[in-house]
């Protein structure tokens, strides 16, 4: 078989856990480097992909990668940009196809929410129609965890640890100062 390459983009709100996705899907992608070769991000998500704005991660010390885990936002930028069905937007989809063709792109990791889902299936059916190899995966990652088929979504827990320290931070705070503070004080 000969190494094919691969291209990830982000997509939606960002959480903690959309990085360390990242390197995730990066360090695996390393480790089977006789199948994958360059693994390619999109600038801005799928925007990167339509507009060639491609990030070869490849050039990235396994440190570089590594650190993913422990980085806020969104490494290679992230976009809200739906792609409407293939009858819309067929020139958009024929677009990344051209784009995976000149850069022997046959893994597509798309990381986001229910319509970067659609937008990963839609890759795959336009892909089949135009009778070019790729395999699709996408990645779930949303805060509100409304995927279908899905018991809960990585983004779901850390919304879940920033609310409950919010809530133990305020607790505290009230708790500080609750003598003088709250409508219960004996002071008031």
């Amino acid at each position: 078989m000969a190494v094919k390459n691969a291209f990830y983009a982000q997509s939606g709100g960002v959480t903690a856990v959309i990085n360390a996705t990242a390197c995730g899907v990066l360090q695996t992608a390393r480790r089977h480097s006789d199948e994958i070769g360059k693994l390619y991000a999109g600038r801005n998500g799928i925007i990167g992909a339509l507009t060639e704005d491609l990030i070869d991660t490849s050039i990235e010390s396994e440190d570089a990668i590594a650190a993913l885990k422990y980085s806020p936002g969104a490494a290679f930028g992230s976009c809200r940009y739906k792609l409407a069905s293939l009858e819309q937007h067929r020139a958009q989809y024929e677009r990344l196809i051209e784009v995976f063709q000149a850069h022997d792109i046959r893994f597509f990791f798309y990381n986001g929410g229910g319509d970067s889902q659609d937008t990963t299936y839609k890759v795959s059916q336009i892909a089949t129609a135009l009778d070019y190899p790729i395999v699709c995966v996408g990645i779930p990652k949303t805060v509100d965890n409304d995927l279908p088929i899905t018991d809960c979504s990585p983004g779901f827990g850390s919304v879940a640890k920033y609310l409950a320290t919010c809530i133990r931070e305020a607790a505290f705070d009230v708790a500080s100062i609750s003598l003088t503070s709250t409508r219960c004080s004996p002071w008031k």
